[in-house]
């Protein structure tokens, strides 16, 4: 981290420490959508991200954007700590795997981080990975994943798949009951999971669990929470758009079942499901209704809405307090559903 990251970082932490009548101040009052009052201590953070012209997930190129992601992460995730930390290869990409202080039984939870399917990779979503493994006892596998425009679609989804079936294959070398094991990612990343949890149920493939923290579902959304929350909440509907230009070029890709969860036939046996989203966020209604399509097709589903909450809460942990709450509540019911 650089002096200048650094420094910011206290800061964050400092304002996003304050109770939460000084934070209401310093933002200006608070902000109500949809009957719905955003924390304070977000709303702190947001306040400072405009005033640092740093309030869009996207950037002017797809470098500067993935240079923000990482400096974002840096600037909230905090460092949490684990147990171990070991470095390898699941299906010939990159991975980490997460060791808690305390091992809960012999499952694992495979992690797809966030990102567009343009950013995002191992050090992004390290806090996120390192605080779900130490509060649940699980221990979290996180892989990265190829990502566009370098390589196009579907190669994300080809690299999931490939992920869970190499968990499989070495459950035996990991120390893991393949009876245990689950699927998690945030916004993309959920996108991954939810499609790899489609595809196992499909295949007959063993899948104990899935995560889904605020998933994209559906490529050709038009939905109220794109209208309310599409601007000055971290992710924008313009970024969304851009995003799915980058990566979605073709006709085609646009339509693939894929990228339209919402739009296809769920398979019976799909894995139980806990899916979380956030109040204040673009991609709200789309993961409710995925969660509510679940249920149809039979599945056990648990749906959380995190009210006063943003897309990319699961990233916040280093700063502020609500963010933080959340994700343990998460890490919770991980631990009820693979420890």
């Amino acid at each position: 981290m650089s002096i200048r990251t650094a420094v910011e970082a206290r800061t964050l932490a400092t304002l996003m420490g304050l109770p939460a009548r000084a934070q209401r101040l310093v933002s200006g009052g608070a902000l109500v959508l949809d009957g719905q009052t955003l924390a304070p201590d977000v709303q702190v953070m947001l306040t400072l991200q405009r005033l640092a012209r740093k309030g869009d997930l996207a950037g002017e190129s797809i470098a500067e954007g993935r240079a923000a992601m990482r400096e974002n992460a840096a600037l909230v995730g905090g460092r949490q700590p684990i147990g171990s930390i070991r470095d390898l290869a699941v299906a010939d990409l990159p991975a980490r795997l997460y060791e808690p202080s305390r091992r809960v039984g012999t499952g694992l939870l495979l992690f797809f981080h966030g990102g567009g399917f343009l950013y995002g990779d191992l050090a992004s979503h390290d806090a996120p990975c390192r605080l779900l493994a130490e509060e649940s006892g699980v221990r979290v596998l996180a892989v990265e994943y190829r990502v566009g425009p370098e390589a196009a679609f579907p190669a994300a989804f080809d690299d999931a798949e490939a992920a869970l079936r190499w968990v499989h294959e070495n459950a035996g070398e990991l120390d893991v009951d393949p009876g245990r094991i689950g699927v998690a990612g945030d916004s993309a990343g959920g996108n991954l999971a939810a499609w790899t949890a489609i595809a196992a149920a499909r295949a007959g493939l063993p899948l104990a669990f899935q995560l889904l923290v605020y998933p994209c579902t559906d490529a050709d959304r038009s939905t109220e929470s794109l209208r309310l929350f599409g601007e000055g909440l971290y992710l924008t509907a313009e970024s969304i758009q851009s995003f799915n230009d980058t990566y979605l070029p073709r006709p085609e890709d646009q339509v693939d079942e894929r990228m339209n969860l919402l739009d296809i036939d769920l398979p019976a046996g799909l894995a139980p499901a806990f899916v979380a989203t956030a109040g204040f966020d673009p991609l709200r209604d789309e993961g409710e209704e995925y969660a509510r399509r679940m249920v149809d097709a039979g599945a056990e589903v648990e749906l959380k809405r995190y009210v006063d909450q943003i897309h990319g809460f699961l990233n916040i942990l280093g700063v502020g307090r609500t963010s933080r709450a959340a994700v343990r509540e998460i890490a919770g019911r991980v631990r009820a559903a693979l420890g």
